[in-house]
């Protein structure tokens, strides 16, 4: 018997869903949520609720909730206490913020989606031509009435250290010849062979960080990586170099990283993702005139929306069918303790 059945007479229930942080009121487009007249009323919240109080309260009258990547989490204190969820869709087959455990234990269903293409190695390299030829001082300065203030730096010649190389990290380092780069990687289990695959030489990490023009990063957030890049690895970067981040946060030692872009001990920094999110407007980095920063946008793209959004609907339908497609469990990942709940909310 499917979740949308009355089980005292059998009668059509309609379930109750709630579509969460959809930043740009985008759902409604990507996904033909039509579908589910008569099956499910679907409600689309368009702000964030960091305060778990509200969220509760907003959430506990929903059976299912869907999450765009980790932009709220779903910890076991917040599960506990909306007794009516039983359906949690998110983007991409696995959401580190999800207690899949106390899921389990109260037999919500998680189920997940495919990923889309290269929007987080498209994101890099973007974060990267604009640190070299300072894109968004010089863009500012023409709207202003300034021009040619500043001298750029080619990327010819220069080394791309690259810290992970898996699907986002390989895709990034076999950009780089085109661009006349030596590409240099890292990670606690590279090795020598692997590096090469991806047109990249294995060096330790010390080195990366001492040798590397721009330092790139491309690990999972877990509790071996958080505060993996702190203030001993920025202070071994070259005063020339340029710090890149598209994947998690807490990977990088926030505070150090501000005072070293503070001191201009290293050149600059690219980001996509923060400690927190949506960053704070008094955030110190909001001012720091050596940073590019962009709001978490490295899955933001009318591909991946199409892919989300619609195999979430998918999810929703086969939930409601009662056969779940695309369960995510925690026994699906081995080491539990390399995917542990994130900081972040992307």
């Amino acid at each position: 018997m499917g979740p949308g059945t009355d089980r005292g007479t059998l009668r059509p229930v309609t379930s109750r869903i709630a579509v969460l942080d959809d930043y740009q009121n985008a759902a409604r487009s990507y996904g033909d949520w039509d579908r589910l007249a008569g099956r499910a009323d679907v409600t689309v919240f368009t702000d964030h609720l960091s305060d778990e109080d509200a969220l509760a309260a907003r959430l506990e009258p929903f059976a299912g909730v869907v999450l765009m990547r980790e932009r709220t989490p779903f910890p076991r204190s917040l599960l506990d206490r909306l007794p009516n969820l039983r359906l949690i869709a998110t983007s991409g087959m696995w959401n580190a913020s999800v207690d899949l455990v106390a899921c389990e234990e109260r037999g919500i269903v998680v189920s997940g989606t495919q990923t889309g293409g290269g929007g987080t190695a498209q994101v890099t390299w973007a974060l990267i031509f604009a640190l070299a030829q300072q894109i968004t001082v010089v863009d500012r300065d023409i709207r202003e009435g300034r021009w040619q203030t500043g001298i750029g730096d080619e990327l010819a010649g220069k080394t791309l250290g690259l810290l992970g190389l898996g699907r986002v990290g390989a895709k990034v380092a076999r950009a780089a010849p085109a661009f006349d780069m030596n590409v240099i990687a890292w990670s606690a289990n590279m090795t020598d062979e692997r590096a090469a695959a991806a047109g990249a030489t294995r060096v330790e990490r010390d080195e990366l960080f001492a040798r590397a023009d721009f330092v790139s990063v491309h690990l999972v957030l877990s509790t071996r990586t958080r505060g993996l890049i702190g203030k001993n690895e920025l202070a071994l970067m070259k005063p020339t170099a340029f710090l890149i981040n598209t994947s998690r946060g807490p990977i990088v030692d926030e505070p150090a990283l501000i005072d070293v872009l503070g001191r201009r001990s290293i050149a600059g920094a690219g980001l996509d993702v923060f400690d927190v999110e949506p960053l704070p407007l008094e955030h110190p980095l909001r001012s720091l005139p050596n940073t590019v920063l962009t709001p978490h946008i490295g899955y933001v793209s009318k591909e991946s929306y199409r892919i989300f959004y619609g195999q979430m609907l998918e999810d929703i339908e086969a939930w409601l069918a009662g056969s779940p497609v695309r369960q995510i469990l925690s026994t699906v990942v081995p080491d539990k303790s390399a995917h542990a709940p994130a900081i972040t909310k992307a």
